[in-house]
């Protein structure tokens, strides 16, 4: 397991982003590092976990439970078969590019370290958005997106440091529950039944899914947990 391509993005006018100036950072581009990563602060206020990472539209996007974003290069490499084009590494927008690990199948409060210095727990899946779809320049994608439900992983900064394209990854923390992305990610969008199952997760979820599981265990019930 190692972390294949390093991606940051710049701040970049497009016409397609709901963001007010009308920018966005959702096109990384490889770097060799080293960078530092460090807690950006709360959502709404921070941005990317990363130095020289642009997060522009902080009301969706950034913060401490969003700070960095990961992709399988496995599921890219599934994509540029269905697709029949080629998707470099960080074309999905993320900052991580790995190899080895199944980072949608990865436990919530899952612990992964970089290299020598960084820790990073995996919160959620990933939202697929207007500007992630008129990125790519696939019809249809957001639908298509979240039917395949590979969504990749957030993650917060736990011990922070510097990383680069080469690291390997060690999963240093598996929690004793079941709550993978996937299913977070289901349970956010298509299967909302599944929000009881999410809260034996706990506070290692991302803070607003976690709020969402709760209130929807208030008015429905269900099986979950609570913390």
């Amino acid at each position: 397991m190692k972390l294949l391509s390093l991606n940051l993005g710049r701040a970049r006018a497009v016409e397609y982003t709901d963001q007010p100036e009308g920018v966005t950072g959702i096109d990384k581009r490889p770097v060799d590092g080293p960078v530092r990563v460090t807690a950006p602060g709360p959502k709404g206020v921070g941005g990317s976990g990363l130095d020289g990472d642009a997060v522009c539209h902080l009301r969706h996007h950034g913060g401490d439970d969003q700070a960095v974003y990961a992709v399988a290069r496995e599921d890219l490499d599934g994509w540029e078969r269905e697709l029949g084009r080629s998707l470099p590494n960080g074309v999905f927008g993320e900052n991580l590019t790995t190899v080895g690990l199944d980072v949608s199948g990865a436990l919530i409060g899952e612990r992964w370290r970089i290299g020598s210095d960084v820790v990073l727990e995996v919160t959620c899946g990933r939202i697929p958005c207007r500007t992630f779809q008129e990125h790519l320049g696939e019809k249809g994608w957001v639908k298509r997106f979240t039917q395949r439900g590979a969504p990749g992983a957030y993650l917060r900064v736990i011990e922070p440091g510097e990383i680069r394209s080469g690291d390997p990854i060690e999963i240093a923390h598996r929690p004793g529950h079941d709550v993978t992305v996937a299913v977070q990610f289901r349970a956010s969008t298509t299967e909302r039944e599944l929000l009881p199952r999410l809260l034996a997760a706990g506070d290692a979820l991302h803070r607003e899914s976690l709020a969402t599981a709760r209130e929807y265990v208030a008015k429905h019930g269900g099986q979950g947990r609570p913390q």
